[in-house]
């Protein structure tokens, strides 16, 4: 199965994009560049950054 992974917001956010997909890895799971070419899409955000709550609701 392939997951697509969007971080969006603060700079933690990034880290802890990482954080998952290491652990999605570990049991298996594709992470996939591309969102459009995911099973799965998991968007990591932060609510507390105006902006990152606009663009999650465009994409």
């Amino acid at each position: 199965m392939r997951i697509g992974i969007k971080s969006l917001g603060c700079p933690k956010n990034l880290v802890d994009t990482e954080v998952i997909c290491g652990k999605l890895r570990e049991k298996g799971y594709q992470i996939s560049e591309k969102i459009d070419n995911s099973d799965i899409v998991i968007i990591n955000t932060c609510s507390f950054i105006r902006d990152a709550v606009e663009e999650s609701i465009e994409e």
